[in-house]
């Protein structure tokens, strides 16, 4: 079902399940960590693009509350909404990660947390060398990837009755796609989640 066309099982999963899905992980408290380690690393008033920015909490609205300048992507018409209502001093834009763009060096941090890993592979390197480009000299990709390779659906995500599909490659290939896009990486760790877990990236543009 909606294989052919990944990326609107995507939307439709989020469409259905913004909330619960927020509620699933915790939005309020999680990545609390990693926000701050990231808020301290930009310059004060900073610019940061949010890609696959989901309804806004936590990343939006913590870094737009540390005083940041925040844009926000999501392919979900849902997830843009509750954004908005959510976070009303961060902008953001209903779109394909994979298909916006952004003036060149327009951005000190690009964040991107568990999105990635609902594009299919063969767009991933691309958009990761998009991602290059729009950050700034110095600026800093903070992003979730796959740890093990694995494309599939869940026809029942989240016990929500909703199907959802995924798509990653390995640690080891996501580390090499970062820096063929052009970035450096400086940081690499495991993330558990269930029986698995993923790869965090905190890579930097020289």
């Amino acid at each position: 079902m909606g294989i052919d066309n990944p990326k609107e099982l995507v939307r439709r999963g989020y469409d259905a399940l913004s909330l619960r899905y927020d509620q699933a992980y915790g939005a309020e408290t999680k990545y609390q960590s990693w926000i701050r380690e990231l808020s301290g690393r930009i310059p004060a008033g900073g610019t940061v693009l949010d890609l696959g920015c989901g309804s806004g909490v936590p990343v939006a609205r913590a870094l737009s509350a540390a005083g940041h300048y925040v844009t926000g992507v999501d392919i979900s018409d849902v997830q843009i909404r509750r954004a908005r209502e959510l976070v009303p001093q961060a902008e953001f834009i209903r779109a394909d990660a994979t298909a916006v763009d952004f003036a060149p060096a327009s951005f000190n941090a690009v964040v991107s947390l568990y999105a990635l890993i609902h594009i299919p592979l063969d767009e991933q390197l691309p958009l990761l060398r998009k991602i290059a480009g729009w950050l700034r000299p110095g600026g800093w990709f903070l992003g979730t990837t796959g740890y093990r390779a694995w494309t599939g659906v869940d026809e029942d995500w989240l016990g929500g009755g909703t199907a959802m599909w995924w798509s990653h490659s390995d640690a080891a290939t996501n580390r090499a796609w970062i820096t063929q896009a052009g970035l450096t990486v400086e940081e690499e760790e495991f993330v558990p989640e269930g029986e698995g877990g993923h790869a965090l990236f905190w890579a930097r543009r020289r």
